[in-house]
């Protein structure tokens, strides 16, 4: 198999972090996104998106959503089990996943694309009031996971998880996004540092 990846992108860095954390090694192909590599013939012919990350399988199968992939090493290699253990665990994961998701990177991702400059050739049509829409929406968020935080160390519990990766990746994107964590929330600035401070968040 080989993995197609997109460098410093979210969600190639998703799938990196997330087997960095299993501590599986899959052969990589570097696609340059700055240069619109992805957009090729040959990333075409695998992913009609033209998205990243994606996984060739050796029988010719290909995985792309950067969840999906992780769920297939999932079921390869249970252990540390990042998607939970038993019914209740893996509900919760699966809770905080698609929240953090939908309520904090999708939100941050939106901001990026529709203000910043350099994705006006990517971004069609750049609408940059939905852009700065989204970024009150985020702040919104980031109060409640703040209050979750109270007693507790990682999104979904004790434990890390595939929530947290998906939080890790939209904290640091907020940097380019240009939205800042209010000082206040300093549950969620704690919750940041541990995560940064993990050796997967390298990768």
């Amino acid at each position: 198999m080989k993995l197609y990846d997109g460098g410093k992108a979210p969600n190639p860095r998703r799938v990196r972090i997330f087997l960095a954390e299993k501590g599986i090694e899959v052969p990589m192909v570097p696609v340059d996104m700055g240069a619109l590599e992805h957009r090729s013939a040959e990333i075409a012919k695998r992913n009609p998106l033209q998205r990243l990350p994606l996984l060739e399988l050796d029988d010719g199968t290909i995985l792309t959503e950067s969840i999906a992939i992780c769920r297939y090493f999932e079921e390869l290699h249970p252990e540390p089990a990042l998607f939970g253990k038993g019914a209740l665990n893996r509900a919760l994961i699966e809770m905080w996943q698609r929240r953090l998701e939908l309520h904090l990177y999708l939100p941050v991702g939106y901001a990026f694309r529709h203000i910043h400059p350099a994705m006006q050739g990517w971004e069609v049509p750049q609408i940059p009031e939905w852009g700065e829409a989204n970024k009150p929406k985020v702040l919104e968020f980031l109060g409640v996971m703040d209050k979750e935080l109270a007693d507790r160390e990682f999104a979904a519990g004790d434990e890390f998880s595939v929530a947290d990766i998906t939080g890790l990746i939209a904290l640091d994107f907020m940097k380019p996004a240009r939205i800042t964590i209010p000082e206040e929330l300093q549950n969620v600035r704690n919750w940041h540092e541990r995560l940064k401070s993990r050796p997967s968040a390298a990768a």
